[in-house]
């Protein structure tokens, strides 16, 4: 099965991020076919500073290099430099009607968040998602439920150009991370998000930082050791994070710390994630200095990613009456 997946160009991972869905991500690489990139393309649609794109480029791919992507494994590139994303997108506007796109749930919510830049990117986003997805003959997207809307866009889209044209794109199906969700640190009943820092434990953060984040993070009244979602949220959603990282039954946390309090929980966590992101600071900090190198795994990926998609777009444009 080949599977795609893109990127937002940023460097920022927290644990949320990789318990909830990269580390199933990186697991695929041992058995599918794999393609990630970075989206760099699709990061034009929001108010971004042009000088320091590239540079976010470059840390989003040491960033998920560190968390586990294999470029021996799986195809590792930057969107923008494969040009036939964005041929292949021309092609898929015209098969996709207007009222489509007005009706997608994140243009509504975009453009509520960006009033003073609403442009038509924002609005054909998610036909070049569809183009990502179909220049690869992707039979498989791993997604969270907000983006379920754009895939069904996608595999709609593939329907219309098999019709059109004659069979050439598989249409694609969602995969909903397996993972579970991570509340914030400081608001346990809002999930962890790059928005609101402070409540985030970052996949690189120092141990100082993991110690402070942990130690101050909300928990309910009562010392009991208890997952309790609903009532008690905060030290759930510690509960959750140690059963996550030590592989341990929740059931199994619950009964080692019984009689203990939260003090003494929040210090056995804060040992437990310092030392399990350990590798994760310690990659990241190999790969800091060794630009080029990252520069051509990119270049690498690029090459492997413009040969898959060099063939698709020949077929593409024959069938459309292009060539």
């Amino acid at each position: 099965m080949k599977i795609v997946s893109g990127i937002q160009p940023t460097g920022q991972l927290h644990i949320g991020n990789y318990l909830g869905a990269i580390k199933q991500w990186i697991e695929f690489q041992d058995k599918e076919d794999c393609i990630f990139f970075i989206a760099d393309l699709h990061s034009l649609t929001i108010p971004y500073d042009p000088a320091a794109l590239q540079n976010s480029v470059l840390e989003t791919a040491i960033a998920y290099l560190a968390a586990g992507i294999n470029p021996s494994k799986s195809i590792f590139f930057a969107q923008s430099k494969v040009k036939e994303h964005t041929e292949l997108a021309w092609i898929l506007n015209t098969l996709c009607p207007l009222g489509d796109l007005e009706r997608m749930t994140q243009f509504k919510e975009k453009s509520k968040q960006f009033r003073k830049n609403i442009n038509a990117g924002l609005l054909t986003y998610p036909i070049l998602q569809a183009a990502d997805i179909l220049l690869y003959k992707s039979e498989a997207v791993p997604v969270g439920k907000d983006q379920v809307q754009h895939i069904e866009l996608a595999r709609e889209i593939a329907r219309k150009f098999n019709q059109k044209y004659g069979d050439t794109f598989p249409e694609p199906k969602p995969i909903l991370s397996e993972g579970a969700k991570i509340m914030s640190l400081k608001d346990p009943k809002k999930k962890m998000s790059k928005s609101t820092p402070e409540g985030c434990l970052f996949l690189f953060d120092e141990p100082g930082d993991i110690k402070n984040k942990i130690m101050s993070a909300v928990t309910d009244t009562g010392k009991q050791i208890k997952y309790a979602p609903k009532t008690k949220p905060g030290i759930s959603n510690l509960i959750n994070i140690y059963s996550l990282i030590s592989k341990k039954p929740i059931k199994e946390i619950e009964s080692q710390f019984k009689g203990l309090g939260y003090a003494q929980f929040k210090n056995s966590l804060t040992e437990l994630l310092i030392q399990s992101l350990e590798p994760f600071r310690r990659k990241r900090r190999e790969l800091l200095p060794r630009k080029i190198y990252i520069d051509e795994i990119l270049k690498m990926g690029a090459s492997k990613a413009k040969t898959i998609a060099d063939s698709t777009m020949q077929e593409a444009n024959k069938k459309a009456g292009l060539l």
